[in-house]
């Protein structure tokens, strides 16, 4: 360990590696909340109501993976 290294780095950049996981872990939850979203429009029962806000959910699920990978790109 050099003395122009911090204290805390990841080695070998595995804290962009991290970044790009969390890309892809928010850019599947915008999917899934995609596809539920379409199920509960098209649902059979008015009814049966989701206690989710599928759309909000997506909409945070792809800011958070352009942040993540802003910072990823970043590097």
């Amino acid at each position: 360990m050099g003395a122009d290294e911090p204290l805390f780095a990841a080695p070998g950049g595995m804290m962009q590696a991290g970044l790009w996981g969390g890309v892809g872990l928010a850019i599947a939850v915008a999917l899934l909340s995609g596809w539920r979203d379409w199920r509960r429009a098209r649902r059979d029962d008015p009814d049966a109501v989701s206690m989710i806000d599928w759309p909000t959910v997506q909409v945070f699920a792809l800011l958070t993976a352009a942040i993540l990978g802003a910072l990823a790109v970043r590097g």
